[in-house]
């Protein structure tokens, strides 16, 4: 009667194991994130909070710190492809995007800033939820989401790379508040560091005040709806 008792729970402990494993698994693979905003207006993220005034904000995926890409970028990576295609798709020079990838994350699509931005291209939150960005940590979504920022900021300066990388860094309320590139030392060493990685040479001085655009690019909306970004100004086109 014993062995027939022990025989039962041998059989009852097995599944118990196995459903405990299941159940285990999602809590090792994510991690709660919370969010604070401070009097002053700073926004705090983490995921162990010391204050109950943090909000928490769900789950988010726990990842491997990865090996960092390379300081120029510009060997061919996981990274490069997505970057060509989405580079390719809003009009928006490759070389720009990876100069802004190396600024920003120095290639690493877990980094996260002090201030809460995320991946490859450090989004915000708030930009990536408008964005429609769901995982800020995968490459591909980043990326795109990213280069699809850029491009809104170029447009929005009329091609003018300095003042579009002054907004992506500082934000674009900072630069109109300043009217240009503002006077901060964060934001004009990104400018000078990201246009110089793009030119080519990392000595180089940012542009001065008034200087046409670089790589001026043209929207072209075309009867369908279709939107082209060229460099080339389609004759009898309408483009902006």
């Amino acid at each position: 009667m014993m062995l027939v008792r022990l025989a039962r729970r041998s059989m009852l402990i097995k599944p118990l194991v196995a459903c405990l494993a299941i159940v285990a698994m999602p809590a090792m693979a994510s991690a709660e994130t919370f969010r604070l905003v401070a009097p002053d207006g700073t926004v705090h993220y983490t995921n162990a909070p010391t204050d109950p005034a943090y909000l928490r904000m769900g789950l988010t995926r726990r990842r491997p710190a990865p090996s960092p890409l390379p300081a120029a970028l510009s060997r061919r990576t996981t990274f490069v492809d997505f970057v060509r295609a989405a580079a390719q798709r809003y009009g928006v020079p490759e070389k720009l995007v990876l100069a802004v990838i190396h600024a920003e994350s120095r290639g690493n699509p877990w980094a996260v800033s002090p201030k809460g931005a995320r991946g490859l291209m450090q989004l915000m939150p708030q930009t990536a939820s408008l964005l429609g960005v769901r995982d800020s940590f995968d490459p591909e979504e980043n990326i795109d989401g990213g280069i699809r920022h850029l491009r809104r900021l170029i447009d929005r300066y009329g091609n003018d790379l300095r003042l579009a990388l002054a907004a992506y860094n500082a934000g674009e309320q900072v630069v109109a508040q300043y009217g240009g590139v503002p006077p901060y030392a964060e934001t004009q060493g990104y400018v000078q560091k990201v246009l110089a990685q793009y030119r080519g040479d990392d000595t180089a001085s940012p542009a001065p005040a008034g200087a046409p655009p670089l790589d001026v690019t043209y929207r072209v909306e075309r009867d369908d709806g279709t939107v082209v970004y060229t460099n080339v100004r389609p004759p009898g086109s309408r483009t902006r």
